[in-house]
């Protein structure tokens, strides 16, 4: 099982009311102290990115997301910065907390003005802006004047600072309540957000910082875990030595098809690259001097005649009989192609197979068109789909991400199968239920052969590792830093051999 530290938890706008309202109820810290260390370490973490004396627009509404601006601008001012309040709704009918700092901020003798939001309003004048309009509560849309407001801030060319959420982003799906604030930073509070990383969130949260609050371990929730190589490099995920080739079993790999081999190639070349001891490339007889000539390291065996060029239900007993020669994993579908010969193959094969499997393309595709999943009680399955092989597999629409989230979640847990959904982000689904998120722009792989290079990676470490959770994990964080060793050494664009 592995241990992911509580700063990559996600949760939902409702589990952090929950954890704030035991926190004060429970526990007996008071919001008023929350708010305080909330606005405190926000505050440190401005003044790292602004100039001495820069003047501060600080935008506020009527709840506590606006009391923890006026506390940024509380520490602001005491650090000698000017600072201007804009309460856009008026100051009347504050929340309890958010009037008791307004008193305190009015107590101080630093440049501090208030001003009132209009037509015309001059941002100019200011160096930075910091959003404490709307927090985490917001489930309707931006309205009059907010909406206004969100627009000249996202057309200001100032540095925006969030607090919590950029104002107008729903918490937990990631979408824009009409209008939201486009974000430099964000700084968070207690958790991250699932927000932050579907829909429309990636775009408006800009950096995002978190700032833990003192909620006792007890009383923290999370939704999801953010993919991280930092809490990853510390899990115990190191492969085993070998004391020969075959040592931990064989990686076999069923893949291409008369037109489709560069994916069966690539797939093999990604999956040797990950130091598995043998990878055996089994293969129609018809392409094999193919491979002969571009997989020097893999092993082929094919089946078949001379003629045959893609695989067939005449082809499973010799396949099975391959398969049985040693212990090992199983990554099949890149490239097969959707014959119904080959679509029946594939239908046999999985629900003959009871080891672990890596289920890719033409195999997710055939697999959606049997009549249910024949899962041998012994296999692990890892299904990787692209969003329209999700959506087939899963025989419903996938309205955005947020709902993406919850189906991959929701379909991994009750069928007993790992998904990888590939896509934006890119979502893991578990069987025990632990759903992950990848936080990082993984648009840069959505082309022809990263998905092949991907199932090589995943079934080449699931064949190391044994666990389905760690070895998507590892392939996605290998992927993501091989990607930023390209673009920080080349400004061409990345192709699928640079993460080999």
């Amino acid at each position: 099982m592995l241990k992911i530290p509580y700063p990559y938890h996600l949760c939902s706008a409702e589990q952090c009311r929950r954890m704030d309202e035991r926190t004060i109820n429970e526990f007996g810290i008071d919001g008023f102290t929350l708010m305080e260390i909330a606005g405190t370490k926000a505050a440190d973490f401005i003044l790292t990115e602004i100039d001495s004396k820069s003047h501060g627009l600080f935008i506020c509404g009527k709840g506590n997301n606006a009391g923890d601006a006026l506390v940024v601008a509380r520490i602001l001012s005491e650090k000698d910065h000017p600072v201007t309040i804009c309460f856009v709704g008026g100051a009347d009918a504050l929340s309890e907390d958010t009037s008791k700092n307004l008193e305190l901020l009015k107590q101080l003798k630093g440049n501090i003005t208030y001003v009132e939001w209009g037509s015309g309003f001059d941002f100019s004048k200011y160096d930075f802006v910091v959003d404490g309009m709307f927090g985490t509560g917001l489930n309707s849309g931006v309205r009059a004047p907010f909406d206004e407001v969100i627009n000249e801030i996202n057309r200001s060319d100032k540095t925006v600072f969030s607090l919590d959420l950029p104002s107008g982003l729903h918490a937990d799906t990631g979408s824009k309540m009409g209008n939201a604030v486009l974000a430099d930073f964000t700084i968070t509070f207690g958790a991250l957000k699932t927000g932050f990383y579907l829909n429309d969130g990636f775009e408006h949260s800009g950096e995002i910082v978190l700032c833990e609050l003192p909620f006792p371990n007890h009383f923290k929730e999370k939704s999801a875990f953010l993919i991280h190589e930092d809490w990853f490099s510390e899990s115990n995920t190191q492969q085993k030595k070998r004391e020969h080739k075959y040592d931990g079993g064989v990686l076999y790999i069923i893949a291409g098809s008369e037109g489709l081999t560069g994916a069966a190639i690539l797939a093999a070349q990604s999956a040797w690259s990950t130091g598995v001891g043998a990878v055996v490339l089994i293969t129609p007889k018809g392409l094999l001097n193919i491979y002969e000539k571009n997989l020097t390291q893999i092993i082929k065996k094919s089946v078949g005649t001379d003629k045959d060029t893609y695989f067939a239900t005449s082809h499973f007993e010799q396949v099975q009989s391959i398969l049985n020669e040693k212990s090992g994993s199983l990554l099949i579908g890149p490239g097969l192609g959707r014959d119904p010969e080959t679509l029946n193959f594939l239908q046999e094969l999985l629900s003959d197979f009871n080891g672990n499997v890596v289920i890719d393309a033409d195999a997710l595709f055939a697999l959606s068109e049997s009549d249910g999943w024949k899962k041998p009680d012994e296999a692990n399955w890892i299904l990787t789909p692209h969003p329209g092989e999700l959506k087939k597999l899963l025989h419903s629409e996938v309205r955005d991400g947020f709902d993406r989230l919850i189906q991959v979640s929701k379909v991994a847990k009750e069928n007993g199968v790992t998904v990888l959904s590939k896509g934006f982000p890119c979502v893991l689904g578990t069987t025990s239920g632990n759903t992950y998120l990848t936080g990082y722009d993984t648009r840069i792989f959505s082309r022809a052969g990263f998905g092949d290079i991907l199932a090589g990676k995943i079934s080449g470490y699931l064949l190391a590792l044994k666990e389905p959770d760690s070895a998507c994990i590892k392939a996605l964080i290998e992927g993501k830093q091989k990607a930023d060793a390209h673009f920080r050494n080349s400004k061409s664009e990345l192709e699928p051999i640079h993460l080999i």
